[in-house]
């Protein structure tokens, strides 16, 4: 039982002094990559939201700070480039009653990314993500957007930070 003992303290010191990283994103980012530059994406629908490009492009830019060890750069040259522009933002109604009433109404965005990798062409990629959540057509658009945008919004920088960076 001693040399149990003697054993599990000897391998906990020996661990304890070894420096262990996890990563839980499953990012895939080139080792010698150290920058990215979020250009902000401006809203190109004809429907706008003054905050939308503000509030999309910071999402992302928190998204991938949070994530990935790269250091984000304003301009200029950077290992990874990402940049598009909000193509769609569209409330359209869904879920017809009979007397050709919406119960519920759906705000849908479309942003369109071209991403760009310094090091291997062929990761680069330029695709259009769309994303939608559904309300009660009893609300306000007004009351439920800021929430709706919120949710689109983490939902689209999932998309677009697994197309870039975990090769999904």
């Amino acid at each position: 039982m001693r040399k149990i003992g003697i054993l599990f303290i000897g391998l906990s010191l020996l661990l304890s002094a070894c420096k262990m990283t996890v990563s839980l994103s499953g990012g895939n980012v080139d080792p010698r990559a150290k920058t990215v530059s979020i250009a902000t994406f401006p809203n190109n629908s004809t429907l706008i939201n003054p905050t939308l490009s503000q509030d999309f492009t910071t999402a992302l830019k928190n998204m991938v700070q949070s994530q990935t060890p790269l250091t984000i750069v304003n301009g200029g040259r950077a290992d990874y480039v990402i940049e598009g522009e909000i193509v769609n933002y569209t409330v359209s109604p869904v879920a017809i009653q009979g007397n050709d009433k919406a119960a519920m109404n759906r705000l849908t965005i479309t942003v369109n990314v071209r991403f760009t990798d310094t090091f291997d062409d062929e990761k680069s990629f330029e695709q259009m993500f769309s994303r939608y959540a559904d309300y009660a057509s009893t609300a306000s658009f007004s009351s439920v957007e800021g929430s709706l945008v919120t949710t689109i919004n983490e939902a689209l920088t999932d998309d677009i930070f697994n197309k870039a960076f975990v090769n999904w």
